[in-house]
């Protein structure tokens, strides 16, 4: 075959092929499939974190206004006797009693922590409740995902309230 029949028929090859690229490049369908693909998992990720986030927001404002009120409590009553336990029993449970259901699963009252400073023990200046041991509990957690301790969420919680001691109760 001739040189020059063989050079016209590589440019018509050679245009044939630009135009199929060209029409592969204008062509968009299955765009929004891979937009999608690369969109879906980092909104999942970003909804996890929202929801973790929240769960921990809740339950630590919940243990801090537990805390808070076990705090006032033992603000009024007199030091030692049941005024304690009591006040352990209105952290977790929300009542002086100790019956019902705890305001968040896994708290028991061996996580609330009572200590008193002051000169006098009788009568001490301030009476601090915090939570001691208690865990966040998450529902996605990336520790257990991945098998690495560091990059769990499962963190601690422990809000603490101090309040002056009154020693008896506020007049109303």
């Amino acid at each position: 075959m001739h040189a020059r029949i063989r050079r016209i028929r590589n440019r018509l090859r050679s245009r044939r092929l630009l135009l199929r690229v060209q029409r592969f490049q204008r062509d968009e369908s299955g765009l929004q499939l891979v937009e999608a693909t690369i969109v879906i998992p980092i909104f999942l990720i970003l909804f996890a974190a929202t929801a973790e986030f929240g769960r921990y927001f809740y339950e630590y404002t919940t243990l801090a206004k537990a805390v808070q009120v076990g705090s006032r409590y033992l603000s009024t009553v007199p030091v030692g006797g049941a005024g304690d336990t009591a006040a352990k029993n209105l952290v977790v449970y929300g009542n002086v009693d100790g019956t019902g259901t705890p305001i968040l699963t896994g708290l028991t009252p061996a996580n609330v922590d009572i200590a008193r400073t002051g000169e006098f023990p009788l009568v001490p200046e301030t009476t601090t409740v915090q939570i001691v041991g208690f865990k966040h509990q998450p529902i996605f957690d990336l520790g257990a995902l991945t098998k690495s301790t560091g990059l769990s969420l499962n963190i601690d919680v422990k809000p603490s309230v101090t309040m002056r001691y009154l020693g008896q109760p506020p007049p109303i």
